[in-house]
């Protein structure tokens, strides 16, 4: 083959390609530079537009004279070329999508290559750098069909001094991009797999000596009123290192104060008082200016200091946790190129939900990212290009298991689980990648080593951990002691190898449970700051586990938060519009649906689990105390007097009766102060104070007036209201029976009972049957992603198939009422009884239905889903009305972001339309819901709080679904009401569902009431 093979050859990794360096973009002039767009530069060429395109399904097609034929296509760059009608998209998570064989990638290697042409008016004075800013996987670069170089690292920038080979007027450039290169081993991210020229592409024109690389150093004192700033830039002349010349420097304070006008003709050093801090909350950026020849550079700076003292974590001396989020760069239409516009859109969402962290997941974004982070406030965790989690999955031996007996066969678990960790370890000890692994650091280190915002760095994730690692940090400690080094499989240890773990500064976990976390805490032997990277896998309906690991965030100092997998779904848009998952696309080996794990969808659109995060998230929290309502300040640098405003909102029984503003709240970072309120007596009814918290002041991201969150606090009564009920009438019930029903008539309606199952069979009022199917009971739930794991347990019980039986039953006329009482039994097909059912129907004169259950569950079984009733009823009840936590849906672990107050919905609005369908839509801590129809109203109540759910779908119809647009409408709507559901949890990716919020009693006493109003 005429390419070479340097693509297969992790020894070569970049031909021809300038050293890794820090991102900037020269300008002609000081405003230019200050305005900072950088295609308003005049030493800057865009490249970006309509190129020339052919794809070929393996390189093998391409002919010797590749560089000389016509190019059939177009395609815009950047894109991915998957988006455009070639090869196909393929989301894995974990398996390699080509077989393991390292360095080497398949024969039938799929690749496109790139032509377009180019104007330039050539200065011989100047040097020409062509930057690739994005590339998967690789690239080999032609110009005017001559071999300019190769490079690998998709994530990062590959640049290349192209000025041998321009000429004046016009140029032509060639890119041939593989699908698969050795590189591909490194970058096994949980992702779609999409190829291409992804990020910006753009020609600099630069001097003949020129700035290649700076480091901007900030050595701030121990109080933090001053601080030295060190410049220490490195020049170049036709690719050597050269010496230093002169430059000019101009320093100026946030304000945009001049503090410093200097020519040097070396590095800059100099003195910076009366200091300024950079953090999330205050991105005060100082701007240095420096002039070299005709260039302008202007650099934002941020001063702040992190240090570990006794375990925790201190920026600027304070005691700081992220609240943060594992963000990739992704659309369902472009793919992996994102502009500024939309990571802006990103931004925006994060900010305004209380999130004050990225981690980079797991790549280092486009370059100028980080200098959005610096002017609008995030810390950044800035990852590395690298990713092996499939060594790990190539071959796992399994135990034998005897299914009859369940005993273990295979004595070797705990050998099988360390090979497999061993396997895991592959390429992070293997010497052949260890320049790989190096080069990767190296260019995510020196790219963003001048960004305020960048806190830690992260050598990767999940790829083992072993010598090539150690190397990483080792070499990222020494070069920049100024920030932490982060890597999660740190905790991986090989069998023949003992871990160095002296240039890790934190010890970090994913998806560590709250139990787990506090056994870490109570060994004085953990003496690292503890961050979980990755935690509340937001797949689907989640994150019912929220507010429990920030109970535990706050509570240990060495704590120093967490970052949520993940912040949007990947689901690229099908031919017809229409969003996909893994399978979708006819790609093996894939991973369903796995991909659709965002705290927003593909799109962009809020979910119920954002909602979630950003009250457990919120900067202030409220707490009744005996000596009134205590309010703490959770932010680390900002003084709520300055901040925020605090509406507050007295309610008894659901009715408000007193609400007003407190502007003028000063409470100082981490401190708590009384509210001077005034609390109403104890009367005996329900009251609620609704705390809701403003945002005083616009800022970039953030309008004035924004919500940021809020507390509700139950000041008496036992968080239930009232219900008017139906007058009792004097006429009496009639009672008939025969050998298959038992008929009630009352004054409203007529009851009918199916004595084989023991349950309302139909209700006939007016207008005719009221239900659509039997009022029947119900244990299972549309399967939420969290149940995965869970769901076979409950399937092996039968759950997902029960139906209900009589054992007896019987009718008894009491003149203004009847009374039906059954025995009854929740059975399924080849499984024992899961259900043992004492229930009596009190069915009173007036049309109203009393329910009383004495539940048994057999003592062997699972937890259950839910227990509860599902009316079915016509399509016409629509209007809904509910005293319960709304109007997001809310569960018993998941109600943090909902509030206890009076609804109004519809089936429809209360259908939450996850990608693929699955349990939405409950209301946790309800007094009553109301359902109405042109002529008809129930209302169901209960003496204790109960959840419901109100759909157009029956769980039968969102468990069959693949996606939300193959939902078949029911032609009913659908009411499900719970003593209990079992909570959400985040099980998809992370812990079991804690006891606490399963619905696990062996036995049960619930009620509830029906009226027909």
């Amino acid at each position: 083959m005429f390419l070479p093979n340097y693509f297969q050859n992790p020894q070569i990794l970049h031909v021809n390609a300038t050293p890794h360096h820090a991102y900037f973009i020269p300008h002609d002039s000081v405003e230019s530079a200050v305005k900072n767009p950088r295609e308003s530069s005049a030493f800057f060429t865009l490249l970006n537009g309509e190129w020339n395109f052919q794809y070929f399904a393996s390189y093998y097609d391409l002919t010797e004279d590749f560089l000389t034929r016509h190019l059939p296509d177009k395609i815009p760059v950047p894109a991915n070329w998957q988006n455009h009608g070639y090869d196909h998209h393929q989301y894995t998570n974990v398996n390699y999508p080509i077989p393991f064989d390292p360095p080497y990638v398949p024969q039938d290697n799929p690749c496109g290559l790139y032509q377009r042409k180019f104007c330039i008016n050539l200065n011989k004075a100047k040097r020409y750098l062509l930057n690739f800013e994005g590339v998967d996987s690789c690239l080999f670069v032609y110009i005017n069909q001559q071999f300019v170089g190769y490079s690998q690292i998709s994530h990062c920038t590959s640049e290349f001094d192209v000025t041998d080979f321009l000429r004046q007027g016009e140029n032509e450039i060639h890119v041939l991009v593989l699908k698969w290169c050795d590189g591909s081993y490194l970058e096994d991210q949980d992702k779609f797999r999409m190829s291409g020229i992804f990020r910006d592409v753009y020609l600099l024109e630069r001097e003949s000596h020129y700035l290649q690389d700076f480091f901007i150093r900030t050595e701030l004192a121990e109080d933090l009123k001053s601080a030295v700033l060190k410049v220490e830039p490195f020049f170049v002349q036709a690719g050597e290192p050269a010496a230093l010349r002169e430059m000019a420097w101009q320093l100026s304070d946030p304000q945009g104060n001049i503090l410093l006008s200097a020519v040097t003709e070396r590095g800059f050093e100099y003195v910076v008082n009366e200091l300024q801090l950079w953090n999330a909350e205050q991105p005060k950026l100082y701007t240095l200016l420096f002039r070299y020849g005709s260039e302008v550079i202007c650099q934002k700076i941020g001063f702040r200091k992190i240090e570990v003292k006794e375990g925790v974590l201190h920026f600027n001396h304070q005691p700081i946790k992220f609240k943060g989020v594992n963000r990739h760069d992704s659309d369902p239409k472009t793919g992996y190129v994102i502009s500024r516009e939309q990571a802006l859109t990103d931004l925006r969402l994060i900010k305004t939900h209380n999130f004050n962290a990225i981690r980079t997941a797991h790549y280092p974004n486009a370059p100028w990212f980080a200098e959005l982070c610096d002017e609008l406030g995030f810390y950044l965790i800035a990852e590395s290009d690298i990713e092996s989690h499939g060594s790990n999955a190539v071959y796992v031996e399994m135990p034998e298991t005897s299914i009859l007996l369940n005993v273990k066969t295979d004595p070797k678990t705990d050998e099988i689980q360390q090979k497999t960790v061993d396997e895991y370890c592959y390429f992070a000890r293997d010497p052949n990648f260890k320049q790989a692994i190096l080069d990767r650091t190296y260019a995510n280190v020196q790219r963003d080593k001048n960004r305020a915002s960048v806190v830690i760095w992260s050598l990767g994730n999940e790829s083992g951990f072993g010598e090539n690692f150690e190397a990483a940090a080792k070499w990222v400690k020494g070069f920049d002691p100024s920030r932490l080094v982060h890597y999660e499989n740190s905790i991986y240890q090989h069998s023949e190898h003992t871990n160095d773990l002296t240039h890790i500064d934190l010890y970090s976990e994913m998806y560590a449970s709250t139990e787990s976390m506090q056994a870490h805490f109570a060994d004085p032997n953990n003496r690292k700051p503890y961050l979980l990277c990755e935690y509340s896998h937001a797949m689907g309906n989640s994150c019912g586990d929220a507010e429990d690991y920030w109970q535990i965030f706050n509570q240990y100092p060495q704590a120093c938060g967490g970052f949520v997998w993940e912040w949007c779904n990947h689901s690229p848009y099908l031919t017809d519009g229409k969003m996909g998952y893994g399978g979708d696309f006819g790609d093996e080996p894939n991973d369903g649906n796995f991909c659709a794990d965002g705290l927003v969808t593909a799109d962009r659109q809020v979910q119920s689990s954002l909602l979630e995060m950003k009250n457990v998230n919120r900067p202030l929290r409220a707490n009744l105390t005996a000596q009134g309502v205590e309010l703490t300040n959770y932010l680390d640098f900002t003084d709520t007097e300055d901040f925020i405003a605090v509406h507050y909102q007295f309610s008894e029984n659901g009715i408000v009766v007193g609400e007003g503003y407190i502007d003028d709240v000063k409470i100082s970072p981490k401190q708590t102060a009384l509210l001077p309120l005034n609390l109403p007596e104890d009367n005996g009814n329900l009251w609620l104070l609704d705390l809701t918290y403003y945002q005083k002041k616009e800022t970039p991201l953030v309008a004035k007036n924004h919500q940021l969150g809020f507390d509700q606090i139950a000041l008496f009564g036992q968080r239930i209201v009232p219900v008017a009920r139906i007058g009792r009438v004097k006429s009496a019930v009639k009672i008939w029976q025969d050998s298959a029903v038992i008929k009630i008539q009352t004054e409203k309606a007529q009851f009918v009972m199916d004595k084989r199952k023991g349950i309302v069979q139909q209700i006939m009022t007016e207008q005719g049957g009221l239900l659509r199917e039997p009022l029947d009971f119900n244990i299972w739930r549309a399967l939420a992603d969290n149940d995965n794991l869970i769901k076979r347990q409950w399937q092996a019980a039968g759950y997902d198939r029960a139906i209900t039986r009589a054992y007896e039953i019987q009718a008894e006329d009491f003149s203004y009422k009847a009374v039906v009482k059954a025995k009854c039994g929740l059975v399924a097909l080849s499984k024992a009884r899961i259900l043992t059912l004492d229930v009596v129907y009190h069915i009173y004169a007036n049309g109203e239905l009393k329910i009383e259950i004495d539940a048994e569950k057999a003592p062997q079984l699972p937890f259950l889903p839910r227990f509860g009733f599902r009316f079915v009823l016509d399509e016409a009840f629509q209007q809904g009305e509910y005293f319960g936590y709304g109007e997001t849906e809310s569960y018993a672990d998941k109600h943090h972001g909902a509030k206890l107050g009076l609804y109004r919905t519809t089936a429809q609005q209360n259908h939450r339309d996850y990608l693929k369908p699955q349990e939405n839509g409950s209301h946790w801590g309800c007094s009553f819901v109301k359902l109405r129809s042109e002529n008809e109203e129930i209302c169901v109540t209960s003496d204790k709080p109960f959840s419901f759910n109100l759909s157009p779908y029956k769980q039968e119809s969102l468990q069959k679904a693949k996606h939300n647009y193959d939902l078949e409408d029911s032609n009913s709507t659908v009411l499900c009401i719970d003593y209990k559901m079992s909570g959400i949890g985040s099980n998809s990716c992370g812990p079991v569902l804690k006891a606490i919020y399963r619905l696990k009693e062996n036995k049960w006493h619930c009620g509830f009431r029906l009226q027909i109003l």
